[in-house]
């Protein structure tokens, strides 16, 4: 996820997604990942301190600011590049599995009562943000057993 101050995603000359300052969210389903992983990244990405108090500091969530999401699947966060130069893919689920994943996950952080916008599933899109800090954050939900 990055901290962005705008972005918006577009599927041909139509723009499908548009937030302000808030969260650009991009999610890769992996197979065997379930509702369970969907929760607790939903949960944890409106729930990180990633914003600035007063004092500049790490202090407010995307929830305590009224942030905006725009969240993009992306299944080539699952690429695996150890071997040989072109990337495999093998990791990431089966279109079917991750559309209706890729729909809970939504759904969950909409529940938060934020604006949340969505590119379109398996359409070629074009995102732009403007990255603010700038702020990455990788999340994995298998982490969440350490």
């Amino acid at each position: 996820m990055q901290r962005v101050s705008k972005a918006s995603v577009s599927v041909g000359d139509e723009v499908v997604g548009r937030i302000g300052r808030g969260l650009v969210v991009l999610v890769g389903v992996a197979g065997g990942d379930t509702e369970r992983d969907a929760i607790y990244l939903a949960d944890k990405i409106i729930n990180l301190r990633i914003f600035a108090d007063e004092a500049s500091k790490f202090n407010l969530s995307a929830l305590e600011t009224k942030g905006e999401i725009l969240i993009v699947s992306q299944f080539t966060l699952l690429a695996d590049t150890r071997k040989g130069r072109r990337p495999s893919f093998e990791e990431a689920a089966p279109p079917d599995q991750a559309e209706t994943l890729v729909s809970f996950f939504v759904g969950r952080v909409r529940e938060s009562g934020l604006k949340v916008e969505t590119g379109r599933f398996q359409k070629h899109m074009l995102v732009e943000l403007h990255n603010d800090g700038p702020v990455t954050i990788a999340l994995d939900s298998r982490d969440k057993f350490l």
